[in-house]
């Protein structure tokens, strides 16, 4: 709901915080998105340093699964060859995450408010 506040407040981009985006792939294992920081007038901006984001993905029995994550190195060249690394960590925290929606789910109270209750049969259950 916070987002929404925002955006009718008016959506302002951070001109401190420009980056353009460059995408790198080996049309094999994977994508990464280097973003080059840059000034308000679009220079580069030699202040801050690149950010590399990887992407890859998982099959899932709901289909593929998109992962981004985040790979701390300086150069495109350290991004590539620390890329299997950050996917696994990438993939890893993933899953971690989809784990304890999981458990969250999971040790939920269902109450009759709740978007798909469904009340028990009328009639009640049998007992011996």
């Amino acid at each position: 709901m916070a987002e929404q506040d925002n955006l009718e407040d008016g959506a302002r981009m951070d001109a401190a915080n420009l980056y353009t985006e460059t995408v790198v792939t080996d049309r094999k294992v994977g994508t990464i998105r280097v973003l080059a920081p840059i000034t308000a007038d679009g220079n580069p901006d030699t202040t801050r340093p690149a950010l590399f984001l990887g992407e890859a993905q998982i099959m899932t029995q709901m289909g593929p699964l998109p992962i981004s994550f985040e790979i701390p190195v300086a150069t495109l060249s350290e991004a590539v060859e620390h890329y299997g690394e950050a996917a696994a960590k990438g993939i890893e925290q993933t899953m971690e995450r989809l784990r304890a929606l999981r458990r969250e789910a999971a040790s939920q109270i269902v109450t009759p408010d709740m978007p798909g209750f469904q009340a028990p049969p009328s009639g009640g259950i049998a007992m011996p």
